[in-house]
């Protein structure tokens, strides 16, 4: 049986095949559960997590759990997913670094992995939830639900699953990394790799005792950071006081980069840079028609029900590309979320995000 540690349980998923051909052996997924998985084992809703997500989507911080829910409200009685009718799981995704192998386990040799992790695809990824929802004996799934890389993988799962899944939700999320995407992420990329701390990838192993490249990665967050927010937003906080003619700055330095700095810095207490870096080029690599006859091909061959939604003033994920999205033939009406958020508006927006979710889990 999987293993226990606080709300976090573990199970072993086996030897994974990427899409590249590499093996990696012994695959282990954290997770966590609320609510009892039906005698028909149908019951099931997966949640997918974003970028620097983990398993824990509701619930306070506590031992082995640094931070607090990230969707919380979207669990509980009462609330969209109700543990009395569903058996919610979330799993934290292949390449992790929150309890599921990624570069920062130990590998056969007894070392952690670093640069020798594989390069992932989201189909990897739910290729290993797939491997979870095997070991847990489900054998449907009332709704894959994910926003932004979560949302991706939730595709996966429509074209990839498409007898197992009654339910897609895909939240601020696209078919296929446009270019525009990829340049985001690239100097994100370059600011981890250039930090004199990376070493190559192998920074686990104590040769100059000087740590991980964490301020390549605060960087690399600060730059994600403003893609995740509105212009709006970002200029009505910590733009120009109209009276002094200039933006807000203390001590020679202006609000938003002190902004910034915060949530550069935050991310560095709890996250592992080479998982930011597969992760990252995991959604560079996403593309549901990659291999399919293109993307029309793969969103024609989901059987479930797509529900699609978009956040009005997303910048990193266009309310466009969710539209393209819901052109699938199985798709509902695009829901559009109303923020002033940009894209973290689908983490923000607790009342029409629990809509949207009520609505597809009927």
């Amino acid at each position: 049986m999987p293993a226990t540690r606080g709300g976090r349980q573990y199970a072993d998923v086996g030897d994974l095949r990427t899409d590249a051909g590499v093996v990696i052996p012994n695959v282990t997924l954290a997770y966590e559960t609320w609510g009892t998985l039906n005698a028909r084992r149908d019951n099931a809703v997966l949640v997918l997590h974003a970028l620097t997500g983990d398993a824990h989507v509701v619930g306070p911080a506590g031992p082995g759990q640094s931070t607090p829910g990230w969707w919380d409200g979207l669990i509980g009685n009462g609330a969209p997913l109700d543990p009395d009718r569903h058996f919610v799981i979330a799993a934290n995704v292949l390449g992790g670094c929150q309890g599921s192998t990624g570069p920062s386990s130990t590998a056969p040799d007894g070392l952690p992995y670093g640069s020798r992790f594989p390069r992932l695809t989201p189909r990897d990824q739910v290729a290993a939830e797939v491997a979870l929802a095997d070991r847990l004996d489900i054998r449907s799934f009332v709704a894959v639900i994910g926003g932004s890389m979560g949302g991706m993988r939730a595709l996966e799962w429509g074209v990839m699953q498409p007898d197992r899944v009654r339910n897609v939700v895909a939240i601020a999320t696209c078919a296929a990394y446009s270019g525009d995407q990829i340049a985001w992420s690239a100097p994100q990329l370059t600011a981890i790799r250039s930090d004199p701390r990376y070493r190559g990838g192998d920074y686990y192993v104590e040769a100059g005792g000087d740590g991980p490249p964490l301020a390549g990665m605060a960087v690399a967050r600060q730059i994600a950071h403003i893609t995740y927010r509105s212009a709006a937003e970002l200029d009505e906080r910590f733009g120009r006081d109209e009276q002094a003619g200039e933006a807000v700055a203390s001590g020679g330095r202006f609000a938003v980069q002190s902004y910034l700095d915060h949530h550069g810095d935050k991310l560095a207490a709890r996250f592992d840079p080479n998982s930011y870096l597969v992760l990252t080029e995991s959604m560079n690599l996403h593309d549901i028609g990659r291999g399919r006859g293109g993307v029309d091909a793969a969103l024609a061959s989901i059987r479930a029900e797509l529900t699609v939604a978009v956040v009005d003033s997303d910048r990193l994920f266009p309310p466009a590309q969710g539209a393209l999205i819901a052109t699938a033939p199985t798709a509902r009406p695009l829901r559009t979320l109303h923020s002033a958020h940009g894209h973290d508006g689908f983490l923000i927006e607790a009342e029409q995000i629990a809509d949207v979710v009520r609505s597809a889990v009927r």
